[in-house]
């Protein structure tokens, strides 16, 4: 239960928790309360608990346990059984709101599952607060949690992000992210509209802002830190006038010789049109003229 701003103990709750990105002092008092109150503390790192409660001047009140990826699934039905036998367990990850790209989501739906209270003390998200500096249109966005590793898959999902209107939002790991923005730039466009946030809160914060084949470039030379990407989305207008600069290069193909499904396939490539819509716009402005 919370009530006047505190925490107070309630028979069998699951509490998630946002912590700091990287200044403690950006913990709220409840989640100070929360680790000194708590029946158990479930940690995606429990050293890095520790240290975040020696930081606050917090003693661990609870049974502190590890929680990440690799035990989710065995420890999971531990942890609905302590708050359904009327244990308050406090569940945090090593920065940022539990179960957004981190440990959590199978625990909160066991617990709804379950019929089991769960609540939330808001707290820091690297999702929002590269949303807010990126300088692009945040009325409306999407979170895409992680970019895929592998090139093939990544450039899929760049390709499903082409006439996405929304502001998109997505994690990356230093070492991939110039590889990552350059897929980006020949997909989505090399002006669009970009921001990288890395190290956010941190000593060394940087956002850089640009468009994607510039911000690649920056990243060549090696980007340290924790990285959040923060693409514009694109308007029905850009994508159709990037589907006409296609067809006409398929078009001039078409003109020197090429047979015009050959010459579609092969304006095809690096773009997230397929040869058929190639073809069809061909078709279409031929009609037209």
């Amino acid at each position: 239960m919370v009530e006047e701003g505190r925490l107070t103990q309630v028979s069998g709750a699951l509490v998630l928790a946002g912590t700091p990105m990287g200044q403690p002092g950006d913990a709220s008092p409840r989640l100070r309360e929360a680790l000194a109150t708590a029946d158990v503390v479930a940690a995606e790192d429990t050293r890095r608990a520790r240290s975040l409660a020696a930081a606050l001047e917090v003693a661990i009140g609870g049974r502190l346990v590890s929680y990440y990826d690799h035990v989710e699934a065995q420890r999971a039905p531990q942890l609905v059984e302590a708050i359904a036998g009327g244990a308050t367990v406090l569940l945090i990850t090593d920065a940022g709101m539990p179960s957004v790209s981190d440990p959590g989501f199978r625990l909160v739906s066991a617990c709804a599952e379950a019929g089991l209270r769960v609540t939330c003390l808001p707290g820091p998200s690297a999702v929002t607060t590269a949303l807010a500096l990126s300088a692009l249109p945040s009325e409306r966005f999407c979170f895409d949690g992680f970019a895929p590793r592998k090139p093939g898959a990544r450039r899929d999902w760049l390709a499903s992000l082409r006439s996405e209107p929304r502001t998109v939002v997505f994690f990356e790991s230093p070492h991939r992210l110039a590889q990552t923005l350059a897929d980006a730039a020949e997909v989505l466009g090399a002006d669009r509209r970009a921001a990288v946030c890395r190290e956010l809160t941190k000593t060394y914060e940087e956002v850089r802002r640009g468009g994607l084949a510039e911000l690649a470039a920056w990243a060549a030379d090696g980007v340290k830190g924790e990285i959040t990407v923060v693409v514009a989305g694109a308007s029905e207008f850009d994508a159709e006038a990037d589907l006409d600069a296609v067809a006409a290069r398929a078009a001039e193909l078409a003109e020197e010789g090429a047979r015009l499904k050959d010459a579609c396939e092969q304006a095809a490539s690096g773009t997230p049109f397929s040869k058929r819509e190639i073809y069809e716009a061909v078709l279409s402005s031929r009609r037209d003229s």
